[in-house]
């Protein structure tokens, strides 16, 4: 029997959805076919099958395993600047509204999201696990003294995700908008809706 190399089996996995990011962003995934994706990889479809199970698979796999905000989470708790570490966590956050492909792949998974439940429950527990984890850094900055104490944090921290989540739209929906630019822009919102005294 012959032993799979956990490691060689995650990035073939990594080298096909990063394959099919580029088609699923400019074409949708129902204008996507899997010939497509194949090619896009190099790679026969019972290969890439054999890695998944179907299109809508490697779809839904775009957003588990790029999914790395546990380890954000862990960095910005481990700050000794509350404030910074919120700040640099929707930072975190906000940035790959600036990548190529991204934004129009998080509006994508928006519209199949409205007929796929199962990418929905994924879609919605990413966002209540970045509310929770938002929740937790604003909550530092109000034991720290360094935001309004009168908010209230879960509110607060579900404000800043929504943010954030303009951010991808607009970048999706707008040509002219430059996310990199606007990164700043979202940063000082985020202070000004906080009541943060630093600068």
């Amino acid at each position: 029997m012959r032993t799979v190399d956990p490691d060689k089996h995650r990035a073939r996995r990594r080298h096909i959805i990063e394959s099919a990011v580029p088609l699923f962003a400019t074409k949708g995934l129902d204008g996507t076919t899997t010939a497509e994706i194949c090619a896009a990889a190099g790679m026969s479809s019972g290969n890439v099958f054999h890695y998944f199970s179907s299109k809508r698979d490697i779809f839904q796999a775009v957003f588990v395993e790029y999914d790395d905000l546990q380890q954000q989470v862990d960095d910005a708790l481990a700050s000794d600047d509350p404030w910074e570490a919120l700040l640099g966590f929707v930072g975190q956050l906000a940035a790959p509204a600036a990548e190529p492909y991204v934004p129009a792949l998080v509006l994508e998974a928006m519209l199949q999201a409205t007929r796929d439940p199962d990418l929905l429950a994924t879609l919605e527990r990413q966002g209540r696990d970045e509310d929770t984890a938002l929740a937790r850094l604003v909550a530092r900055c109000v034991d720290a003294g360094e935001v309004d104490p009168d908010l209230d944090v879960e509110h607060a921290a579900s404000w800043i995700n929504t943010l954030v989540g303009a951010l991808f739209l607009r970048a999706a929906t707008t040509e002219v908008f430059d996310p990199a630019v606007e990164l700043a822009t979202l940063r000082r919102l985020v202070k000004r809706f906080l009541g943060g005294e630093r600068s």
